[in-house]
């Protein structure tokens, strides 16, 4: 079988990262890509990596491209400190680098929130791909792209991504001047009309339209804030703009 490298970015993610470690012992290498986190992080993953790096973060594309000119294996999983590779995820995957037909694979992601996972608010993300070629692009929400056709895995991806609304609040608001700065050097500009329906429209999609209706109040919360999410985009967008920050 095809040898496998896994990828995790961390930063300050003690509570989380020995969990993650632990779903992807079977692979053939572990690299832990580290932000000069401040609490028990390196201890914790030099425990169980095959290397540790760190590097000082500027955005998310050119910390995995980093690990990813240190992997060796044929095959790279990328993986976040709050996601876990479930047993018949691990099972599938063996299977799939015995004889693989796509140059990459989506993984399915239903989030995690008020102590249940949402199934109507997940995402297909392209996360295990052939060494060779693959690379990501985009400073915030990057873009991972490979040599090849991409296909889809059928199990999901366990992903712990909210730990707390005002943690949530927090990682969106951050998200934001990330997005805004990277649409301000493409030029973009943003409207007062953007301000009224871009949210608008992120909240009727993910509440209505992925579903969230039926995953309760955390479904209709999870909309909530990715709508205000976008619409901090386009304040701080604004502000470039004005020449403010």
């Amino acid at each position: 079988m095809a040898k496998l490298s896994v990828i995790i970015p961390t930063f300050n993610e003690e509570a989380y990262i020995e969990d993650a470690l632990f779903s992807v012992a079977f692979a053939d290498e572990i690299i832990v890509i580290d932000s000069f986190s401040t609490d028990n992080t390196p201890e914790i993953a030099k425990k169980y990596a095959t290397k540790f790096l760190q590097r000082k973060f500027d955005n998310f594309s050119n910390q995995k491209n980093f690990a990813l000119k240190e992997a060796t294996g044929d095959w790279v999983l990328f993986l976040d400190a709050d996601e876990r590779v479930t047993h018949s995820l691990e099972t599938e995957i063996k299977a799939t680098l015995q004889n693989p037909k796509h140059g990459g694979y989506k993984i399915n992601f239903p989030h995690f929130y008020m102590n249940r996972f949402l199934y109507h608010h997940s995402d297909d993300v392209l996360r295990l791909v052939k060494r060779e070629g693959a690379q990501y692009a985009g400073s915030v929400h990057e873009k991972l792209t490979c040599n090849g056709s991409v296909g889809k895995l059928k199990n999901k991806m366990l992903h712990f991504t909210y730990k707390g609304l005002e943690n949530y609040i927090s990682k969106k608001e951050s998200y934001a001047w990330f997005q805004a700065q990277q649409q301000f050097e493409k030029g973009k500009k943003a409207t007062w009309l953007h301000l009224l329906f871009k949210p608008s429209y992120r909240f009727f999609r993910s509440f209505i339209l992925k579903g969230g209706f039926r995953d309760g109040v955390p479904g209709m919360t999870v909309a909530a804030v990715n709508a205000y999410g976008v619409f901090e985009r386009y304040v701080k967008l604004m502000l470039l703009q004005k020449g403010m920050r």
